[in-house]
């Protein structure tokens, strides 16, 4: 099958009006923060637009064999992909490998890479230690408030990609829109969140406990941003981008496509910047169009 995709909206604090504004997501909410563009999570599952399975969830519709030869070896699907609006920055969090969630969550950890689809003006992002840290250190820090002051600090503009592997401490700064490969996993451990709170005056639940048994304390060279054709690639995903006409798809694993800017066809279906695809493994298409887009599978080592 190749379906158009709903994507599930996800509103929180630090979200904007970009979703809405420029990339065409419908909401009553105010504030959108994230578009689940390919999902098959239980905490917001995509729904398929358009044709025999208009109206279905993704992840009822696509079985395995769907996924690809390629999955065979993940218990759950291994791709979530998002739209991400950081009107304001994110908090300080880590996200635990798989052996490590696995075992004490369940669900598997969380490896992920950003794409920046805009930044404004000294936007940034924090990406892991600029120094060798103590696990006394680090609980110092985050008590009180200076966690920041031992983090890479990295300025971004569209176009970079930075991949970011589970266990690095990060942080989205405010300024950025992103587009977030991932595997598919919700589990974030936050340890620092600039002291705000909700709409009800709450404090979101901090996890420092289970971030430091998780946390890479040694001090992690930035690497240049990625700003070719394939983006970022490991054993759950890999992520091209590509502009203009080309024919896709693969024997051995499903397909995502993402229109990034302008509009694109993929067979017969078009894609508005922002809308996304799915593709079964088997299935092959056309991409007609000049806009940009990422393609996204699971490709073996």
């Amino acid at each position: 099958m190749i379906v158009k995709l709903k994507p599930a909206l996800k509103s929180y604090l630090w979200g904007g009006t970009k979703l809405k504004k420029e990339w065409g997501k419908q909401s009553t909410e105010d504030i959108l923060s994230e578009s689940w563009e390919l999902s098959f999570h239980k905490d917001g599952p995509c729904e398929i637009v358009g044709g025999e399975h208009a109206g279905k969830l993704l992840h009822v519709a696509a079985t395995k064999a769907d996924w690809g030869e390629n999955c065979k070896g993940f218990g759950f699907f291994p791709v979530l992909t998002k739209i991400i609006d950081a009107a304001q920055p994110l908090s300080v969090q880590v996200h635990p490998s798989d052996e490590y969630a696995l075992e004490h969550e369940g669900q598997y950890g969380k490896t992920e890479m950003w794409y920046i689809l805009e930044a404004e003006p000294d936007a940034f992002l924090y990406l892991g230690f600029k120094r060798d840290m103590t696990q006394e250190r680090f609980s110092a820090a985050i008590a009180d408030g200076t966690i920041c002051d031992y983090l890479n600090r990295v300025p971004v503009k569209a176009g970079d990609t930075y991949f970011i592997p589970s266990g690095t401490v990060h942080a989205i700064g405010a300024g950025i829109t992103l587009f977030e490969v991932q595997q598919n996993s919700s589990l974030t451990y936050r340890v620092y969140d600039f002291g705000r709170v909700d709409k009800n005056g709450c404090a979101r639940e901090l996890h420092v406990e289970k971030a430091k048994r998780v946390a890479q304390l040694k001090a992690k060279a930035v690497p240049d941003p990625a700003r070719g054709v394939l983006l970022g690639k490991c054993k759950y995903f890999s992520v091209y981008r590509y502009t203009g006409e080309r024919k896709i798809g693969r024997k051995d694993s499903y397909v995502c496509v993402t229109a990034l800017d302008g509009s694109i066809k993929l067979g017969g279906i078009t894609l508005k910047k922002g809308e996304t695809a799915f593709m079964s493994a088997g299935e092959t298409a056309s991409v007609k169009g000049s806009g940009q887009y990422a393609v996204i599978c699971t490709e073996k080592d």
